[in-house]
């Protein structure tokens, strides 16, 4: 055989061997970032947010606590009112609540520095009721609002924390491919919205349900942050609400429940704190 045939053959074979081996760990990327300023009520799309080990940055940093729930799940959410999924919360000083106040001079010394949180005040949030009104979040107006038409006597209490106040772990995640699949199945028109996700993956493998098979493995998304899918993540009625109007479709957790063993989207536990971004490269770490 000529020579050049042989050094044709193997610059092939080596170069087959190394596309595979770098796009080995590749799994997609960020299709966008959310975060979710009061329990239950409407997220907002962040170009980037901060994930730490107790949640992302201005996640969830509030919720209403009702007298007239369980001690294990005492949170006054869209199960309780559902067009509390209609009200927008924003943050009064946007900037300030975009990432811990000392995240990047504490980057500088140290990159396992503990960052901290901004105060009390500049982490203040405003809400906008869906008929446009707005409240202070401590205001008691807002309570009786939130209040207005449910059929049990809530007695609401507002909670703050600096630690994301989610249902289970740090960090959900969900790939859109998912949405689109359940939209196939129920022929409704599946908002991916609907299931209130920090990070939206856009799977390489174009699969629904993709996400499932990273349970028990490490994620790298971008440069720094380094997550471990701890389970799946089970569904309640929530999903069910259409995001802007607050109507129902049944269709949807029924699905979830009879095809996906009522799971939708997976948890993470956040290993390496650090800056996630929309367009991000997802890998397996």
């Amino acid at each position: 055989m000529p020579i050049n045939r042989v050094s044709t053959q193997k610059v092939s074979r080596v170069s087959v061997f190394l596309t595979d081996y770098l796009s080995m760990g590749l799994i997609g990327k960020v299709q966008s970032v959310w975060r979710y300023p009061v329990k239950s009520m409407r997220g907002e799309e962040m170009d980037e947010i901060f994930a730490g080990y107790g949640g992302v940055y201005g996640d969830r940093l509030f919720a209403f606590e009702s007298s007239a729930n369980s001690k294990g799940f005492p949170f006054f959410t869209g199960r309780d009112q559902r067009q509390m999924i209609r009200y927008r919360a924003r943050f009064r000083h946007a900037d300030k609540a975009a990432l811990p106040a000392n995240w990047h001079e504490g980057q500088k010394l140290s990159p396992t520095l503990t960052p901290i949180s901004a105060s009390t005040d500049d982490l203040m949030i405003d809400v906008e009721t869906p008929d446009g009104k707005t409240f202070g979040i401590g205001d008691p107006a807002l309570i009786e609002y939130l209040r207005a038409n449910t059929s049990e006597k809530h007695d609401l209490t507002l909670l703050r924390s600096d630690k994301a106040l989610n249902d289970c772990c740090p960090l959900s995640i969900f790939g859109v491919q998912t949405a689109r699949k359940l939209g196939d199945e129920t022929g409704v028109t599946v908002d991916k919205r609907r299931f209130r996700a920090n990070v939206y993956l856009d799977l390489d493998s174009g699969d629904g349900f993709g996400e499932d098979s990273f349970v028990g493995k490490s994620l790298r998304l971008g440069s720094k942050v380094v997550v471990q899918v701890l389970q799946r993540d089970a569904r309640c009625m929530m999903i069910t609400l259409d995001p802007d109007t607050a109507e129902k479709s049944p269709a949807i957790l029924k699905a979830v429940a009879q095809a996906h063993q009522g799971m939708a989207g997976v948890y993470a536990a956040v290993l390496s704190e650090g800056i996630i971004r929309k367009g991000d490269i997802v890998e397996v770490a």
